[in-house]
């Protein structure tokens, strides 16, 4: 090894998190209804596995040969039945990395051409599909608490080879909680948080 070939290994090299995480892309699909802009979310099928019966935006893994965008729009499409050419991408909102390994990269995209009482979503992934008007997210700010995170430490762990063994001072971080209310619906957690960003970032260009 020389330094030359140190060179060659970094240059135009695609940074990624180091580490092993999921990643993810969803949509926040931007609809109209009645004149105004609404943002459409989905209600998880309460068959699925995981998160059943949550509010979220259409989305999912990131295949293997997709990239983030690709990702985004396929999942929509197969989620809410709808057509690729029913969607037009927007841009993108900042991406969120969680304590629990999961990367979500959310897309802003404009559902064209079909009514909102006119798509007919997939029922195996999706219970039901509501709007909020977007004027409500940016006029009403989310509830926000706060959890902490901690490291839960196995016993087979090495604490002879670390400075002050078992009184270690392992830090600790402070996740943030976000919820919306509107209506009967509660919109919370990773998705709130989403919407925060995006709501953010119009107020912000405002």
């Amino acid at each position: 090894m020389n330094i030359d070939s140190i060179y060659k290994k970094f240059k135009n090299r695609n940074i990624k998190p180091e580490g092993r995480c999921i990643d993810s892309a969803v949509l926040i699909p931007i609809i109209e209804r009645n004149n105004k802009l609404h943002i459409l979310f989905e209600i998880r099928s309460k068959k699925l596995n995981t998160q059943p019966g949550e509010i979220c935006f259409p989305g999912g893994k990131i295949e293997k040969y997709e990239t983030p965008l690709e990702s985004s729009i396929r999942e929509t499409c197969e989620e809410l039945n709808i057509d690729k050419s029913n969607i037009k991408i927007i841009g993108q909102t900042d991406y969120i990395l969680t304590p629990f390994n999961l990367i979500i990269f959310p897309f802003i995209g404009q559902i064209k051409n079909i009514e909102f009482d006119n798509i007919n979503f997939n029922s195996d992934e999706v219970d039901s599909i509501f709007t909020v008007p977007l004027q409500y997210f940016l006029n009403n700010s989310p509830d926000v608490y706060y959890i902490k995170t901690k490291l839960e430490i196995f016993e087979d762990f090495p604490f002879h080879k670390i400075q002050n063994g078992r009184f270690y001072n392992f830090r600790v971080g402070t996740y943030p909680i976000y919820f919306y209310e509107y209506k009967n619906y509660i919109i919370w957690g990773i998705t709130a948080r989403i919407v925060n960003n995006f709501v953010n970032i119009l107020n912000k260009n405002i």
